[in-house]
């Protein structure tokens, strides 16, 4: 027997209803309930979104830094660091985005919710290696995809395009060693030239 999807306005409804003063704001973007919720209140909702009748998002399927600091660019103004969750509720046939912003740019955290979700262990990881938030409560915040001694974290949008630094096997040390990037940091941006009339256009 297959479960009948629900409306997204249907979701997002019962979900404001459940986090009440525990979400900022719940809404309807592009067929997508998207819940934002406060620093200070964010474990408390998403143990809400799991436990509460009308939710009960058993998993969560994925969870991601962001770096919103070039969204002054075009208009967007407040903090620098945000946590996005997909959740996902397999007996209920719905979904929801939940977004957290991180209240210091200087030094992102929020709270760990791998006391909720297992599979958030290893997704707080990814997100404290490539963005630098620091998840309170995560019992093994370590790095998980660049090298022990990577210095940096870089999906930050000021992180240098080539790196800090570059590693090679030297064959007389017998070892991989780090140097300073030789490389020249550049940007390039290609240029599109079309001949009048290209492709029998006018």
């Amino acid at each position: 027997m297959t479960s009948v999807a629900v409306r997204p306005e249907a979701v997002r409804d019962a979900i404001a209803l459940t986090l009440g003063d525990a979400a900022r704001d719940v809404h309807v973007l592009l067929g997508e309930v998207i819940a934002v919720v406060p620093a200070a209140r964010y474990h408390e909702a998403m143990k809400l979104l799991r436990d509460a009748p009308v939710c009960r998002f058993e998993q969560l399927v994925d969870l991601c830094g962001m770096d919103h600091s070039t969204y002054g660019d075009v208009g967007a103004e407040g903090a620098r660091y945000s946590v996005v969750s997909h959740l996902l509720s397999v007996s209920l046939n719905q979904r929801v985005r939940v977004k957290v912003f991180c209240p210091d740019d200087d030094f992102p955290v929020v709270d760990s919710v791998t006391d909720l979700w297992k599979s958030a262990e290893w997704y707080e990881r990814e997100a404290f290696d490539l963005f630098g938030v620091v998840f309170d409560g995560h019992g093994d915040l370590r790095r998980i995809l660049t090298d022990y001694g990577f210095i940096g974290h870089p999906f930050r949008k000021d992180f240098p395009l080539s790196g800090h630094v570059e590693m090679r096997y030297d064959a007389d040390q017998r070892r991989v060693i780090y140097e300073p990037v030789t490389i020249e940091p550049r940007e390039v941006t290609p240029r599109i030239i079309r001949e009048d009339k290209y492709g029998g256009l006018h």
